[in-house]
C-alpha cells in the first residue's frame, strides 16, 4: 500500500505541476494574446491609413499599386539623339557661340555647343550648356548678330536709359547760395594770427 499511495502522490503532484503548468501557459497565451491585439489594432489604424492615402477614389474602389516614377531627362536625351539620327543629322564643326535673341529683349546665349543639322528635314540641333542673359551685358559683341527687331528694342532701351537720366540730372542741378560762403566757413587759427 505504502507503494501506491506513493505513486498516487506522485501523480498527484505531477498532475497538479501539469496543471500549474497549464495555468501559467494560459495566462502568458492571454497575456500575449492582449499585447498582440493591441498590437493589432493600431497596426491596423496605420494600415488604414495608409490604404487612404493610396486610394484614388472612394470606398470600394480599386487601390493605386504604385507611385508613378517620371522619366529623367537623360532617358528623354536618348530618345532625342536617336531621333536626329534617324534624320542623319551632321555634326557643323567650328562654331564658338550661338545667340537666340526673345522679343523680350533677353537671349539665350550657348558658349561652345554642339550644332547638328538636317537640311533635306529643315532640322537643326544645339546642345549644351545654356545662360539667359540681358542683350545690353552682351552689347559690344553681339551688334553685328542683331536683326532689324533687336535695334528697334535696343533704341527703346537706350531712349530709357537717357530719359531716366535726364531725370536724375534735373534732380541734380546745382543749388542757388543762399549767403556768402566766407562767413559761413569757420575761422582758422592761422587767420586769427594775422
Amino acid at each position: 500500500m505504502a507503494d501506491m499511495t506513493s505513486f498516487e502522490e506522485v501523480n498527484k503532484t505531477t498532475s497538479n505541476q501539469s496543471i500549474d503548468d497549464e495555468i501559467y501557459f494560459n495566462c502568458s497565451f492571454k497575456l500575449i494574446k492582449v499585447i498582440f491585439s493591441i498590437m493589432n489594432a493600431e497596426k491596423i489604424k496605420k494600415l488604414q491609413a495608409a490604404a487612404e492615402a493610396v486610394r484614388t477614389g472612394g470606398k470600394g474602389t480599386a487601390r493605386r499599386k504604385k507611385k508613378v516614377v517620371h522619366k529623367t531627362a537623360a532617358s528623354d536625351d536618348k530618345k532625342l539623339q536617336s531621333s536626329l539620327k534617324k534624320m542623319n543629322v551632321t555634326n557643323i564643326p567650328g562654331i564658338e557661340e550661338v545667340n537666340m535673341i526673345k522679343d523680350d529683349g533677353t537671349l539665350i546665349h550657348f558658349k561652345n555647343p554642339k550644332v547638328q543639322a538636317s537640311v533635306p528635314a529643315n532640322t537643326f540641333s544645339i546642345t549644351g550648356t545654356a545662360e539667359n542673359k540681358q542683350i545690353t551685358s552682351m552689347l559690344p559683341g553681339i551688334l553685328d548678330q542683331l536683326g532689324a527687331e533687336s535695334l528697334t528694342h535696343l533704341k527703346k532701351l537706350a531712349n530709357n536709359v537717357t530719359s531716366q537720366y535726364k531725370a536724375d540730372d534735373a534732380d541734380a542741378d546745382i543749388p542757388d547760395l543762399v549767403g556768402d560762403f566766407e562767413e559761413a566757413a569757420p575761422v582758422s587759427s592761422v587767420e586769427e594770427q594775422t
